[in-house]
């Protein structure tokens, strides 16, 4: 392990300021952690797990039954 370089690292993550250390915990925190919308579309598009659904009938519209509580 490199100590040195962590050293630094640390350093001139401390040199900062406050608006820079947002930017960079946001980035290195918030950007992976979960998927996009748009990458979440996309592997729904083009992953075929919902292809069953286009042989399914259209059984019921927004127009049928009654609404279901919430318990």
């Amino acid at each position: 392990m490199n100590t040195q370089l962590v050293e630094s690292v640390i350093q001139l993550i401390r040199s900062l300021s406050p608006e820079e250390q947002a930017i960079l915990q946001e980035k290195l925190f918030f950007d992976f952690a979960y998927p996009s919308t748009p990458d979440l579309i996309t592997l729904a598009l083009r992953g075929g797990s919902f292809e069953f659904l286009n042989d399914e009938p259209d059984l019921y519209s927004l127009t049928d039954g009654e609404p279901i509580p919430c318990p």
